[in-house]
């Protein structure tokens, strides 16, 4: 008999979602921009001004190039 075992529990999710924000938080207090995938499956580059672009990956790229800018996106609501 095996017994099912998960550490994904509603805690966990919530502590997990936390460092992230703070994480995110630290990194655009420190001058660098974030990416991340937002609601709608994007990935955006956030600035530490507060500018938001869709950008696309073109892993085939050397590193210094391989992140393209869609367009610019609306600033993002207040959290």
């Amino acid at each position: 008999m095996t017994t099912s075992f998960s550490i994904l529990t509603d805690e966990f999710a919530l502590a997990a979602a936390e460092a992230g924000r703070k994480a995110r938080e630290q990194a655009l207090a420190a001058g660098h921009y974030v990416v991340y995938m937002d609601d709608e499956g994007r990935f955006v580059k956030e600035e530490p001004d507060g500018r938001r672009f869709e950008v696309v990956f073109h892993p085939d790229q050397p590193r210094e190039t391989h992140m393209e800018i869609v367009r610019e996106l609306p600033a993002a609501p207040a959290r």
